[in-house]
């Protein structure tokens, strides 16, 4: 597969996490676009503008805020919430010119979501949800880690948990996990893809083993939601060998664990990795929640690690080399085709009606 995946641009992405803004200016990349984020005084209301003054780029998270208006910390060029500038350095008029962009931004489920593209076509309400990342009765455990590849490469690996056994052995893998056939669903339109794993008979792995105290074999459910371009939802369910957990985690004898991530495209060959761990069980145990935060925090490095060296190992390779696609690879080519898709949709003119 060629190693650079276009940005579909008329997508809602993963800019941070909530508590990550503040009044305190904050700088980040998406889609290589650099973003200052800040909230404003009176409402908290996050505001998302481009991070480069107009008069000699420099950038406004290094800069100042006076109320709820940046002032860049080079030349003093000021800017309100809009982009618009309102006061430039020994002169009156402010030019014309002088603006920076401002992109649609919102605050749901812990997440700070931004919109890149047309901002139009920005439409809040189809912006996935992950509730379970601030209802009550759950505790999440989060980070996220950039990584040097592109970002399908992410997709990729998500989609495909058989790797589970091999890159996360001795944390979340078990030689079940690579060697259960899986289901996979794809509704094209939505631009969701499922991918379902269900052990009847699994090692229990110490990610689970040492968090929940079951011994012995479990049943182990996996199932994958992948809301391209930038949510993923794994539904993760275990119990005791002979017990079925509901598919609301409600048996007693069950644990229900929900794993976020947000695949969020940096820049060309850069990607944010948002990670999360939802659990709705021993939500009162500071010992578990440090584990789960740990034991991920590990396993993400590893799948960190791999997926450098593999972007600098197809960055080596011979033009016109061949990729071996089998079963497991069923969902990651369905992201492919929905994310080529989307990049083609966001390419051509919008018409507008007058």
């Amino acid at each position: 597969m060629p190693h650079t995946t276009a940005f579909a641009r008329n997508q809602w992405y993963v800019a941070a996490y909530a508590h990550e803004v503040g009044r305190e200016l904050f700088g980040r990349t998406v889609l290589g676009e650099p973003l200052v984020f800040y909230r404003t005084e009176d409402d908290g209301r996050p505001v998302a503008l481009h991070d480069r003054c107009v008069h000699r780029r420099y950038p406004l998270s290094a800069s100042g805020l006076d109320g709820d208006r940046i002032v860049c910390g080079y030349h003093g060029f000021t800017y309100d919430t809009t982009g618009a500038c309102v006061y430039v350095p020994g002169q009156k008029r402010v030019p014309r010119t002088a603006r920076v962009a401002s992109y649609p931004v919102v605050e749901q489920d812990s997440l700070i979501w931004v919109w890149i593209g047309d901002p139009t076509l920005a439409d809040p309400e189809a912006i996935p949800r992950a509730r379970h990342l601030d209802s009550p009765g759950w505790v999440t455990v989060s980070g996220m880690e950039p990584i040097d590849a592109d970002y399908g490469l992410l997709v990729d690996n998500l989609l495909d948990l058989s790797h589970e056994t091999y890159l996360h052995g001795g944390y979340i893998g078990t030689p079940e996990v690579a060697e259960t056939p899986i289901t996979t669903e794809v509704d094209e339109g939505a631009g969701i893809v499922r991918v379902s794993r269900h052990m009847d008979d699994a090692e229990c792995p110490p990610f689970y083993a040492r968090s929940t105290g079951i011994e012995g074999r479990i049943t182990r459910w996996q199932d994958i939601e992948y809301h391209a371009p930038c949510l993923y939802l794994l539904h993760s369910r275990i119990a005791p060998v002979g017990v079925v957990p509901e598919p609301d985690g409600s048996d007693p004898n069950g644990f229900h664990t929900e794993i976020t991530y947000a695949i969020t495209p940096s820049a060309d060959g850069a990607v944010y990795d948002f990670w999360m761990v939802s659990r709705d069980w021993a939500t009162d145990d500071a010992e578990v929640t440090e584990f789960l935060r740990a034991n991920n925090h590990t396993v993400v490095m590893q799948d960190v690690d791999a997926l450098n060296l593999l972007q600098r190992t197809l960055g080596t390779e011979r033009s016109g080399y061949q990729e071996l696609s089998i079963n497991i690879d069923t969902g990651g080519l369905a992201a492919r085709r929905i994310l080529a898709r989307l990049v083609e949709e966001g390419e051509k003119p919008v018409e507008k009606v007058l």
